[in-house]
């Protein structure tokens, strides 16, 4: 049974970094792709960003894309967000997930999900 693991969350103030990791185990994702999405208290899930199966960044949201990066692992079974310039607005949990289609990873509509670690960025 596959798994993803988020670890790497926790406080920071805001303009801080954090870097969120993800694990996969059970099965292989290096010919998947993977990637974030978050959600904030009181809103629906969205998404961050994903790369495709072969490693390269295939894209990030617009609120994110000049602060955060997501890549993978030299195994490819890993996937990291680095995030920079943290804001209050970026609290949320954040989710690893992956599919097999990057256009799944895009629309929201991943077949594997993690089970979020919580950010919290105080101002």
């Amino acid at each position: 049974q596959a798994h993803l693991v988020e670890s790497g969350g926790g406080l920071v103030q805001a303009g801080g970094s954090l870097t969120l990791s993800c694990a996969a185990s059970g099965r292989t994702f290096s010919s998947y792709a993977m990637g974030w999405f978050r959600q904030a208290p009181g809103k629906e899930r969205e998404f961050v960003g994903t790369t495709r199966w072969s490693g390269e960044t295939d894209s990030l949201a617009d609120a994110v894309k000049h602060r955060f990066l997501v890549f993978r692992g030299n195994d490819k079974n890993t996937v990291l967000l680095q995030m920079k310039n943290l804001k209050p607005e970026d609290t949320a949990v954040y989710y690893c997930a992956a599919d097999r289609y990057v256009v799944s990873m895009r629309d929201g509509r991943p077949e594997y999900w993690g089970q979020g670690t919580q950010v919290t960025v105080s101002s």
